[in-house]
């Protein structure tokens, strides 16, 4: 941070507590309601003055609740900060793309085994190999899958439903996806013909960008009742599946990104910034955006889904025959990019809202009904990766979260170097032999997107979760460390 933007960051900023940060409400003119933004003294020197900014854009929208919040991975996005959470009054509020993001539902699934780090670590390159062919990579990647018109539309209507009657999964995996990997109220018939073009061949692909399926270990247990739930232990194998929906949810967000610039004006809501666009939530633009953003986040849960059959397929290929059933359980999936109508208690009152999370994840505690039965005990999964060297955690939502962030918490490390930056200073080969010579491998359609996504231009996984924990939104259950990553 250079030192006018420092300078500025915390002449604003009000200290709540270690951990909590306020932008107060006249910071700038026309904000409802105060800015919150979760990080530590170490985040916060690593803030930048125009996150801070959107902070305060996001707190002037009609009908935003309590504060406008940002996680403590929070850097520059597209209208919302990435890292951003807001909530909306379902009948005075409004419903933006902006706080939902381009890839919609991107978002990540933790899958267990009963294998250890000794069984794989012999096989890792060969498993990796297979990895690589078996999940199509890097832009513009087409599935080996292909689906017709009738077919997308089921998965848009009914989601990880459709993959498992099709044979991608089995009906357990249905009751640990959030929301059971179907939201309702899709309508595909507002999804446009070029969305749907680009969607249908794309089952099944990572992507691009920071999009990833890695192989990990479990290193250390931080709350044994919460890891035996859900099904971990130190030494054991699981993989990591980070995506979300493709040309499809691209083209969605654009194409309704464009209406409902008209629709601000129409419905003459001032906006701070021209990528807030956004329109009353009962509006029917907002509505017609809604409908077809539920279609991408269904779409984003079946992508994630037959990744990880496909996946499941290669580790029985070179597993099974020797260790038999291998236990290639779903721990869960938490989408990171969505916006869903919610119950929550504000100001002593019940009410629904509009939960925009933008790079941020669920956490909704013990008893909550929508926590997997066999979860309910102990609070749902939050899923929280690094960056292909360093550790990614599971955590367990906790009451503090429905108190603090509308049941929400971080979604990763949070960049700190731009992508063009990334290409520009380092490079792809250097940085994968320096994880080989640490014991992780990493395979790439090519170099320069290693580079993009390097261990360096993120902040440090560890310290992003801490601020979480420490809160008391969300608690530390187990730590996982990468052994090997395919990159998208």
């Amino acid at each position: 941070m250079s030192e006018e933007n420092e300078s500025s960051v915390y002449d604003v900023l009000t200290k709540v507590n270690d951990n909590t940060w306020e932008v107060p409400g006249n910071f700038k003119p026309g904000m409802n309601v105060p800015g919150r933004i979760f990080v530590s003294k170490p985040l916060l020197d690593l803030l930048d003055n125009e996150t801070l900014v959107q902070v305060a854009n996001v707190a002037s929208l009609p009908g935003i609740q309590q504060y406008s919040m940002a996680m403590p991975d929070a850097h520059l996005g597209y209208g919302f900060s990435i890292g951003g959470v807001a909530a909306f009054d379902k009948d005075d509020g409004v419903i933006s793309p902006g706080g939902v993001g381009f890839d919609i539902n991107c978002g990540v699934r933790l899958i267990r085994s009963d294998l250890t780090e000794d069984d794989v670590r012999p096989k890792l390159p060969e498993l990796l190999d297979a990895l690589f062919e078996a999940i199509p990579s890097g832009v513009g990647s087409k599935s080996r899958l292909r689906v017709n018109d009738t077919e997308l539309d089921d998965i848009f209507v009914h989601g990880v439903q459709w993959a498992v009657k099709n044979g991608y999964g089995v009906k357990n995996d249905l009751a640990h996806c959030e929301s059971n990997g179907m939201m309702r109220g899709a309508d595909p018939s507002k999804v446009s013909v070029k969305a749907r073009k680009r969607g249908r061949p794309q089952i099944g692909t990572l992507g691009s960008g920071n999009h990833f399926l890695e192989v990990q270990y479990v290193d250390k247990i931080y709350d044994e009742e919460a890891a035996e739930a859900f099904g971990l232990k130190e030494g054991q194998i699981t993989f990591m599946i980070h995506c979300g929906s493709r040309g499809a949810g691209h083209q969605i967000c654009t194409d309704h990104l464009q209406k409902l610039t008209q629709a601000s004006k129409k419905y003459k809501i001032p906006l701070p910034d021209k990528q807030l666009a956004c329109a009353p939530a009962s509006s029917e633009e907002a509505q017609d955006y809604f409908k077809a953003m539920i279609c991408a986040a269904n779409y984003a849960w079946v992508n994630r889904q037959v990744i990880m059959h496909w996946s499941r397929e290669v580790f029985d290929d070179i597993f099974k025959e020797e260790h038999g059933d291998l236990g290639l359980d779903l721990v869960y999936d938490v989408a990171h990019n969505v916006a869903k109508l919610e119950k929550h208690i504000i100001d002593g009152e019940e009410k629904k809202v509009y939960v925009h999370r933008k790079g941020a994840t669920r956490a909704f505690p013990a008893g909550h009904p929508e926590v997997p039965d066999d979860y309910r005990d102990i609070g749902q999964p939050v899923i929280i990766p690094g960056s292909m060297g360093t550790a990614s955690y599971v955590l367990k939502g906790c009451p503090a979260a429905m108190e603090l962030t509308f049941g929400s918490a971080c979604h990763g490390a949070g960049r700190v170097m731009s992508r063009k930056s990334a290409k520009q200073e380092l490079r792809g080969e250097e940085i994968q032999k320096e994880l080989r010579s640490q014991g992780i491998i990493v395979r790439a359609t090519q170099p320069s997107l290693i580079a993009e996504e390097a261990p360096e231009v993120y902040k440090s996984s560890s310290e992003v979760v801490d601020v979480v924990h420490n809160l008391g939104i969300a608690t530390k259950v187990a730590r996982v460390l990468p052994m090997g990553v395919v990159k998208g």
